[in-house]
């Protein structure tokens, strides 16, 4: 009987034991479970920012590739305004010789027209001197020819001015 008691006694505490070991284990598994659902919602929640940052990261892509756009189109219109205007400048620059190349000829052509007058009116000047000289000869030679003509006849008073009555 002693053995009985003493297997009675030994399946006791084993038995003790192991519902001391189970009860430690469901705690811990218990303890487990909880730590378990919280670090899944955790996880969760770090997916739910991760996905969240992951809009944020596509609109951001977007907007940058909107303004990696609008760049393009700055810059290509920045070269365009850039080579019309070395174009300007370059028109510019033909039209200020061709403007300097014309004043010049204008100038000339003035002096040339200012000489040709000049010319001109001593030109007139010595032709009217000569007409003169030639009108004076004239009336000179008509003095001599009026001094020899017979005044009697009809040409001759016509020649030399005098009417026919002045003469008679």
């Amino acid at each position: 009987m002693k053995l009985v008691i003493f297997f009675v006694a030994v399946s006791v505490a084993v038995m003790v034991a192991m519902i001391f070991q189970t009860l430690r284990q469901e705690l811990s598994l218990r303890n487990l479970r909880v730590r378990m659902v919280e670090s899944s919602a955790e996880v969760k929640r770090r997916e739910d920012s991760i996905m969240d940052m992951k809009s944020k990261i596509q609109e951001l892509k977007s907007s940058v590739e909107v303004a990696n756009q609008k760049l393009e189109d700055l810059k290509k219109e920045k070269a365009e305004k850039e080579k019309a205007m070395k174009e300007a400048e370059t028109s510019l620059g033909t039209c200020n010789t061709e403007k300097g190349n014309t004043e010049k000829k204008k100038t000339e052509l003035e002096e040339s027209i200012n000489k040709l007058k000049t010319d001109h009116e001593a030109e007139k000047n010595k032709a009217q001197e000569e007409i003169g000289s030639l009108k004076q000869q004239i009336l000179d030679r008509d003095k001599a020819i009026c001094a020899y003509a017979n005044m009697e006849k009809e040409e001759a008073r016509k020649l030399c001015g005098k009417s026919g009555a002045a003469a008679q």
